[in-house]
Protein backbone atom coordinates (compact mmCIF):
# COMPACT_ATOMS: atom_id res chain seq x y z
CA UNK A 1 0.00 0.00 0.00
CA UNK A 2 1.43 3.38 -0.97
CA UNK A 3 1.40 6.41 1.28
CA UNK A 4 -1.38 8.88 0.57
CA UNK A 5 -1.75 12.44 1.81
CA UNK A 6 -4.88 14.56 1.60
CA UNK A 7 -3.02 17.79 1.02
CA UNK A 8 -3.72 21.50 1.00
CA UNK A 9 -0.71 23.25 -0.58
CA UNK A 10 -1.72 26.53 1.07
CA UNK A 11 -1.39 25.00 4.56
CA UNK A 12 2.02 25.14 6.26
CA UNK A 13 1.27 22.06 8.36
CA UNK A 14 0.34 20.09 5.25
CA UNK A 15 3.49 21.24 3.45
CA UNK A 16 5.63 20.24 6.44
CA UNK A 17 4.10 16.76 6.51
CA UNK A 18 4.63 16.30 2.77
CA UNK A 19 8.28 17.36 3.12
CA UNK A 20 8.76 14.91 6.00
CA UNK A 21 7.22 12.03 4.03
CA UNK A 22 9.54 12.74 1.13
CA UNK A 23 12.58 13.05 3.39
CA UNK A 24 11.72 9.62 4.78
CA UNK A 25 11.99 8.17 1.29
CA UNK A 26 8.33 8.12 0.29
CA UNK A 27 6.80 9.80 -2.75
CA UNK A 28 3.18 9.80 -1.63
CA UNK A 29 0.03 9.80 -3.65
CA UNK A 30 -1.00 13.45 -3.25
CA UNK A 31 -4.72 14.19 -3.18
CA UNK A 32 -5.41 17.92 -3.28
CA UNK A 33 -8.78 17.46 -1.66
CA UNK A 34 -10.01 21.01 -2.32
CA UNK A 35 -9.74 20.21 -6.03
CA UNK A 36 -10.69 16.53 -5.81
CA UNK A 37 -12.81 16.03 -2.67
CA UNK A 38 -13.08 12.52 -1.23
CA UNK A 39 -16.28 10.54 -1.59
CA UNK A 40 -18.60 10.24 1.38
CA UNK A 41 -17.40 6.68 2.02
CA UNK A 42 -13.74 7.69 1.80
CA UNK A 43 -14.21 10.65 4.12
CA UNK A 44 -16.08 8.58 6.68
CA UNK A 45 -13.36 5.92 6.53
CA UNK A 46 -10.56 8.47 6.93
CA UNK A 47 -12.18 9.92 10.03
CA UNK A 48 -12.93 6.53 11.59
CA UNK A 49 -9.51 5.05 10.79
CA UNK A 50 -7.83 8.11 12.33
CA UNK A 51 -9.73 7.50 15.58
CA UNK A 52 -11.59 10.80 15.37
CA UNK A 53 -15.18 11.86 15.68
CA UNK A 54 -16.71 13.64 12.71
CA UNK A 55 -16.79 16.86 14.71
CA UNK A 56 -13.15 16.34 15.64
CA UNK A 57 -12.24 16.26 11.94
CA UNK A 58 -13.87 19.63 11.21
CA UNK A 59 -11.68 22.62 10.52
CA UNK A 60 -12.91 25.88 12.03
CA UNK A 61 -10.29 28.53 11.26
CA UNK A 62 -10.55 30.00 7.78
CA UNK A 63 -13.76 28.13 6.96
CA UNK A 64 -17.52 28.88 6.88
CA UNK A 65 -17.93 26.90 10.12
CA UNK A 66 -19.60 29.75 12.02
CA UNK A 67 -21.64 31.03 9.08
CA UNK A 68 -23.09 27.55 8.58
CA UNK A 69 -23.92 27.20 12.28
CA UNK A 70 -21.80 24.08 12.66
CA UNK A 71 -21.25 24.79 16.33
CA UNK A 72 -24.80 23.53 16.90
CA UNK A 73 -24.25 20.31 18.85
CA UNK A 74 -27.64 19.01 17.70
CA UNK A 75 -26.27 18.44 14.18
CA UNK A 76 -25.78 14.77 13.39
CA UNK A 77 -22.62 13.23 11.99
CA UNK A 78 -24.41 12.72 8.68
CA UNK A 79 -25.28 16.42 8.51
CA UNK A 80 -21.70 17.43 9.32
CA UNK A 81 -20.35 15.08 6.66
CA UNK A 82 -22.73 16.61 4.13
CA UNK A 83 -21.37 20.09 4.91
CA UNK A 84 -17.79 18.82 4.59
CA UNK A 85 -18.53 17.35 1.17
CA UNK A 86 -20.17 20.58 0.00
CA UNK A 87 -17.37 22.71 1.47
CA UNK A 88 -14.15 20.62 1.48
CA UNK A 89 -12.27 23.44 3.24
CA UNK A 90 -14.11 22.17 6.35
CA UNK A 91 -12.07 18.94 6.21
CA UNK A 92 -9.09 19.38 8.49
CA UNK A 93 -5.69 18.59 7.05
CA UNK A 94 -3.58 16.73 6.30
CA UNK A 95 -4.86 13.19 6.62
CA UNK A 96 -2.10 10.67 5.91
CA UNK A 97 -2.76 7.01 5.10
CA UNK A 98 0.02 4.40 5.30
CA UNK A 99 0.44 0.71 6.04
CA UNK A 100 1.07 1.73 9.66
CA UNK A 101 -2.27 3.50 9.96
CA UNK A 102 -4.18 6.70 9.28
CA UNK A 103 -3.61 9.97 11.11
CA UNK A 104 -4.75 13.55 11.01
CA UNK A 105 -1.23 14.97 11.25
CA UNK A 106 -1.76 18.08 13.33
CA UNK A 107 0.74 19.07 14.50
CA UNK A 108 2.93 17.89 11.63
CA UNK A 109 5.13 15.92 14.05
CA UNK A 110 2.32 13.35 14.27
CA UNK A 111 3.38 12.02 10.87
CA UNK A 112 6.33 10.46 12.71
CA UNK A 113 3.86 8.04 14.34
CA UNK A 114 3.47 6.50 10.88
CA UNK A 115 7.21 6.15 10.24
CA UNK A 116 9.98 3.87 11.42
CA UNK A 117 11.07 4.77 14.97
CA UNK A 118 14.72 4.81 13.92
CA UNK A 119 14.15 7.31 11.12
CA UNK A 120 17.09 9.71 10.99
CA UNK A 121 16.79 12.57 8.51
CA UNK A 122 18.05 16.12 8.55
CA UNK A 123 14.97 18.29 8.15
CA UNK A 124 13.33 21.22 9.90
CA UNK A 125 9.89 22.74 9.51
CA UNK A 126 9.34 25.75 7.29
CA UNK A 127 9.70 28.09 10.27
CA UNK A 128 13.11 26.62 11.13
CA UNK A 129 11.93 24.70 14.21
CA UNK A 130 12.79 20.99 14.35
CA UNK A 131 10.34 18.13 14.04
CA UNK A 132 9.91 16.50 17.44
CA UNK A 133 9.46 12.92 18.57
CA UNK A 134 7.93 12.36 21.98
CA UNK A 135 8.54 9.43 24.28
CA UNK A 136 7.10 8.66 27.68
CA UNK A 137 9.24 9.81 30.60
CA UNK A 138 9.12 8.85 34.26
CA UNK A 139 9.03 11.23 37.18
CA UNK A 140 12.35 9.93 38.48
CA UNK A 141 14.24 10.65 35.25
CA UNK A 142 17.28 12.58 36.55
CA UNK A 143 17.59 14.78 33.45
CA UNK A 144 13.90 15.66 33.66
CA UNK A 145 14.16 16.51 37.36
CA UNK A 146 17.30 18.58 36.77
CA UNK A 147 15.63 20.55 33.98
CA UNK A 148 12.65 21.36 36.21
CA UNK A 149 14.85 22.40 39.12
CA UNK A 150 16.94 24.59 36.82
CA UNK A 151 13.73 26.32 35.68
CA UNK A 152 12.43 26.70 39.24
CA UNK A 153 9.47 24.36 38.66
CA UNK A 154 7.99 21.95 41.25
CA UNK A 155 9.29 18.39 41.47
CA UNK A 156 7.74 17.11 44.71
CA UNK A 157 4.84 15.20 43.13
CA UNK A 158 6.45 13.77 39.99
CA UNK A 159 6.23 10.15 41.18
CA UNK A 160 2.55 10.29 42.14
CA UNK A 161 -0.10 8.45 40.12
CA UNK A 162 -2.15 10.11 37.40
CA UNK A 163 0.65 12.00 35.69
CA UNK A 164 1.77 11.53 32.08
CA UNK A 165 5.20 12.88 31.20
CA UNK A 166 7.06 13.04 27.90
CA UNK A 167 10.57 13.78 26.70
CA UNK A 168 10.95 15.49 23.32
CA UNK A 169 13.75 14.74 20.87
CA UNK A 170 14.79 16.16 17.53
CA UNK A 171 15.14 13.77 14.60
CA UNK A 172 18.85 13.54 15.45
CA UNK A 173 17.93 12.23 18.92
CA UNK A 174 18.78 15.29 21.01
CA UNK A 175 16.44 15.95 23.96
CA UNK A 176 15.15 19.54 23.84
CA UNK A 177 12.51 19.52 26.56
CA UNK A 178 9.89 17.83 28.69
CA UNK A 179 6.22 18.24 29.46
CA UNK A 180 3.28 16.52 31.05
CA UNK A 181 -0.33 16.62 32.08
CA UNK A 182 -2.83 15.32 34.58
CA UNK A 183 -6.16 14.39 32.99
CA UNK A 184 -9.52 14.76 34.71
CA UNK A 185 -12.15 13.70 32.20
CA UNK A 186 -12.18 16.29 29.42
CA UNK A 187 -9.94 18.66 31.41
CA UNK A 188 -6.17 18.49 31.72
CA UNK A 189 -3.73 20.35 33.90
CA UNK A 190 -0.66 20.99 31.77
CA UNK A 191 2.44 20.91 33.94
CA UNK A 192 6.20 20.45 34.07
CA UNK A 193 6.67 22.03 30.64
CA UNK A 194 10.30 22.98 30.30
CA UNK A 195 12.81 23.72 27.55
CA UNK A 196 16.45 24.25 28.59
CA UNK A 197 17.54 27.87 28.30
CA UNK A 198 19.93 27.11 25.42
CA UNK A 199 17.02 25.90 23.27
CA UNK A 200 14.50 28.65 24.00
CA UNK A 201 13.25 31.20 21.47
CA UNK A 202 13.67 28.72 18.62
CA UNK A 203 10.08 27.52 18.27
CA UNK A 204 10.72 24.34 20.24
CA UNK A 205 8.49 25.20 23.18
CA UNK A 206 5.60 26.07 20.88
CA UNK A 207 5.94 22.79 18.99
CA UNK A 208 6.37 20.79 22.19
CA UNK A 209 3.21 22.33 23.62
CA UNK A 210 1.17 21.56 20.50
CA UNK A 211 2.28 17.92 20.49
CA UNK A 212 1.62 17.57 24.22
CA UNK A 213 -1.93 18.87 23.82
CA UNK A 214 -2.58 16.56 20.88
CA UNK A 215 -1.59 13.53 22.97
CA UNK A 216 -4.03 14.68 25.65
CA UNK A 217 -6.73 15.24 23.02
CA UNK A 218 -6.30 11.70 21.75
CA UNK A 219 -6.95 10.50 25.32
CA UNK A 220 -10.22 12.43 25.46
CA UNK A 221 -9.18 15.86 26.79
CA UNK A 222 -10.82 18.95 25.31
CA UNK A 223 -9.84 21.80 27.67
CA UNK A 224 -6.34 22.61 28.91
CA UNK A 225 -5.52 24.48 32.12
CA UNK A 226 -2.18 25.57 33.55
CA UNK A 227 -0.60 27.65 36.29
CA UNK A 228 2.43 29.81 35.63
CA UNK A 229 4.35 32.64 37.24
CA UNK A 230 6.89 33.48 34.57
CA UNK A 231 5.60 32.25 31.19
CA UNK A 232 2.32 34.12 30.70
CA UNK A 233 3.46 35.79 27.42
CA UNK A 234 4.60 32.44 25.98
CA UNK A 235 1.31 30.73 26.73
CA UNK A 236 -0.71 33.70 25.45
CA UNK A 237 1.04 33.34 22.11
CA UNK A 238 -0.02 29.68 22.16
CA UNK A 239 -3.70 30.64 22.49
CA UNK A 240 -4.14 30.50 26.27
CA UNK A 241 -6.16 33.15 28.09
CA UNK A 242 -5.86 34.35 31.67
CA UNK A 243 -8.90 33.50 33.79
CA UNK A 244 -9.97 33.78 37.42
CA UNK A 245 -8.97 30.78 39.49
CA UNK A 246 -12.54 30.08 40.57
CA UNK A 247 -13.43 29.41 36.92
CA UNK A 248 -11.39 26.20 36.87
CA UNK A 249 -13.13 22.88 37.55
CA UNK A 250 -12.78 21.55 41.07
CA UNK A 251 -10.75 18.59 39.83
CA UNK A 252 -8.05 21.00 38.65
CA UNK A 253 -8.24 23.20 41.75
CA UNK A 254 -7.84 20.10 43.94
CA UNK A 255 -4.50 19.09 42.41
CA UNK A 256 -1.31 19.44 44.43
CA UNK A 257 -0.03 21.89 41.85
CA UNK A 258 -3.00 24.19 42.45
CA UNK A 259 -3.33 23.65 46.21
CA UNK A 260 0.25 23.90 47.39
CA UNK A 261 3.09 23.48 44.91
CA UNK A 262 2.45 26.55 42.75
CA UNK A 263 2.63 29.95 44.48
CA UNK A 264 -0.60 31.79 45.26
CA UNK A 265 0.58 34.45 42.82
CA UNK A 266 0.61 32.00 39.89
CA UNK A 267 -1.65 32.92 36.96
CA UNK A 268 -4.33 30.47 35.83
CA UNK A 269 -4.67 30.12 32.05
CA UNK A 270 -6.84 27.99 29.80
CA UNK A 271 -7.72 27.20 26.20
CA UNK A 272 -9.83 24.73 24.28
CA UNK A 273 -7.72 21.99 22.71
CA UNK A 274 -8.29 22.21 18.97
CA UNK A 275 -6.33 21.67 15.80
Amino acid sequence: MSTRIYHNPDCGTSRNVLALLRAAGSEPDIIEYLVTPPSRQTLESLIADAGLTVRGALRIKGTPYKELGLGDMALTDAQLIEHMLRHPILINRPFVVTERGTRLCRPSDLALDLMAPDLAVSLDKEDGAPFLRDEQATGDNPDFVAALLDAGLPTDDLAEAGRAFFAYRTLSGRVIGYGGFERYGQDILLRSVVVPSADRNKGMGRNLLALLQRRAYDQGARQAWLLTETAVPFFKRAGFKTVAKESAPQTVLATRQARSLCPVSATLMTRAIAF
